[in-house]
């Protein structure tokens, strides 16, 4: 019996981090089908993150009747800064960046998030990082580089600009990350994630209120549309079930589960906005996932 439990458990978190996954993913089509309508990158994160805020609050105040120590001034403190790090500032660089790339290229440097957080361990803390972990940062990024050579030569953008917005968005999500371990042990994942997505949803509708024209508001039905669906689509509910399936299965698990991601988004990229897929995108992205793999592996080891 307790075998078949385990193995239903395992189950459920498998679908829900492939689930939140594709959700995840599925932001990046969102927002370049939005641009269509000639909405900027500012406004657009506004209008998302208003119609996630009233779902962040309603989860946020249930999650602080529910706990029985009220947060001191440092986790408060910690909590600020962390939400205006990982979601703010990332989500900020992620919309600017996707006026200059594909919805695929911009999944594939996102997801390479895992390697920069063992960077970042090392320089932040002094983590060492597993045997392997040099193999798999080369993978990764020997993967967005084709990534980027194949854009650079099906685009007349601005391809590096993107892609540097883009890579810095997952450096602002790898601290984030790297910072919210000991702050989700004190507060736990939803009172924490909730506080979090609450500050940077203030902090992206008061940069509008001090950098756009109020009326930049009105937009076209679809644009209204388009940020309802990523406000709940691809935000409220991955955010939640990526936290409940990583509590049934594991970080490490989560993360190779979660590699549908990318693979989901040049899918759906190619069917609702036309881009192309070749051959050394898909080699690309066959580096990157082989890189977070190694990666996740020996996480999933070490615990």
């Amino acid at each position: 019996m307790m075998t078949s439990i385990r193995f239903r458990d395992t189950g459920t978190g498998l679908l829900l981090v492939m689930i939140a996954a594709v959700a995840f993913s599925a932001k990046a089509v969102f927002v370049k089908l939005a641009y269509r309508y000639g909405v900027d990158a500012v406004t657009l994160l506004m209008l998302r993150m208003a119609f996630a805020l009233p779902f962040f609050v309603l989860i946020a105040l249930r999650e602080e009747r529910r706990a029985s120590v009220r947060p001191a001034g440092r986790q408060i403190a910690a909590v600020i800064g962390l939400g205006l790090v990982g979601y703010y500032l990332a989500s900020l660089l992620d919309f600017l960046g996707l006026q200059h790339i594909s919805a695929g290229l911009e999944r594939m440097i996102l997801f390479a998030y895992p390697t920069l957080t063992v960077l970042l361990a090392l320089l932040l803390f002094g983590q060492r990082p597993a045997r392997l972990a040099p193999l798999a940062l080369m993978l990764s990024y020997a993967g967005i580089a084709l990534a980027v050579a194949h854009e650079v030569r099906l685009s007349e953008g601005h391809v590096v600009l993107g892609t540097v917005l883009v890579f810095a968005s997952a450096v602002a999500y790898a601290l984030y990350l790297v910072g919210s371990g000991h702050m989700i042990g004190q507060l736990g994942t939803a009172r924490f994630t909730a506080h979090a997505m609450v500050v940077s949803s203030l902090a992206v509708i008061v940069q509008f209120l001090l950098t756009r024209d109020v009326g930049l508001a009105v937009q076209p039905a679809p644009v209204y549309a388009l940020a309802m669906a990523m406000a709940v689509v691809s935000t409220v509910l991955p955010a939640f079930m990526m936290s409940a399936g990583i509590r049934r299965i594991g970080a490490g698990p989560a993360a190779m589960a979660a590699s549908i991601g990318p693979v989901s988004t040049i899918v759906l990229a190619a069917m609702f906005l036309g881009e192309p897929v070749t051959v050394l995108q898909l080699a690309g992205l066959v580096l990157v996932l082989a890189g977070v793999g190694l990666i996740s592996i020996r996480r999933s080891a070490s615990r």
